[in-house]
């Protein structure tokens, strides 16, 4: 890991917490036990502490000198969910959700489809989802620097205020209606499923609109960057009548 996205050290990693730096999260060895104070403050700033080998520590340190516990330092400062809902509801544009999408190349693909094609940002949730780090900065092309990311603690919270506040939320899921044939509301929210599970129920529950891609083939399904790019693709040549 580039060393300029990793922090080690008690002192060090207290000392990143009370200057505000965004850490995507805290790994400490299962042998260690943190300071109340680091742990009061990774609390207060919402960063999460994860257990792990002792061996992990070191190898994401690049140091055997860890003092049992390193912090992973987000490339990117996020931006406020509530200020990214008033934006995309000024712009009548659309953001893009993340439903749990661990692998950062699939981040970092989707990450610079949503810049090119006029997303107006991105929202991860902050557990079970990939950090934002030097996989996803380099398969985003630098278009994490561009597009404005959100990371909040409960995805189906943000997405009631939302609605709340005049949005739509269109899920791309297994057995909606054909997206190519869909008149799409804005300000809209458009949720990408996670690898392995799709679109969780709780947010196909709350969905406005469920949408399918067409397929042909024998091979029924599609990675998600690549449903995410047909998917963003469509809502753009709307949005900009393209």
């Amino acid at each position: 890991m580039n060393e300029k996205f990793v922090i080690w050290g008690r002192n060090p990693i207290i000392e990143a917490l009370k200057s505000g730096k965004e850490l995507e999260k805290i790994m400490i060895a299962h042998d260690s036990h943190l300071p109340k104070e680091l742990v009061k403050l990774a609390e207060s700033r919402k960063v999460k502490i994860q257990r792990v080998p002792r061996k992990k520590v070191e190898e994401t340190a690049g140091t055997k000198k860890t003092q049992g516990v390193v912090a992973v330092v987000s490339p990117v400062k996020y931006f406020d969910p509530l200020e990214l809902i008033n934006k995309t509801i000024q712009n009548n544009g659309f953001l893009v959700v993340l439903d749990h999408v661990t692998d950062p190349q699939n981040v970092g693909s989707i990450i610079r489809t949503a810049e090119v094609l006029g997303s107006e940002g991105i929202v991860v949730p902050r557990e079970r989802s990939s950090p934002i780090n030097e996989v996803v900065v380099k398969a985003s092309t630098g278009a994490v620097f561009y597009l404005p990311i959100s990371k909040v603690g409960s995805l189906r919270n943000f997405l009631d205020r939302f609605k709340k506040e005049g949005g739509w939320v269109i899920a791309v899921e297994k057995g909606g209606k054909p997206i190519n044939k869909v008149s799409f509301p804005f300000p809209s929210a458009l949720i990408l499923g996670s690898e392995g599970k799709g679109v969780s129920k709780t947010l196909l529950n709350i969905s406005d609109l469920i949408v399918s891609i067409p397929m042909q083939g024998k091979i029924t399904s599609l990675n998600v960057s690549a449903a995410g790019a047909i998917s963003m693709w469509e809502v753009s040549k709307q949005k900009f009548e393209i």
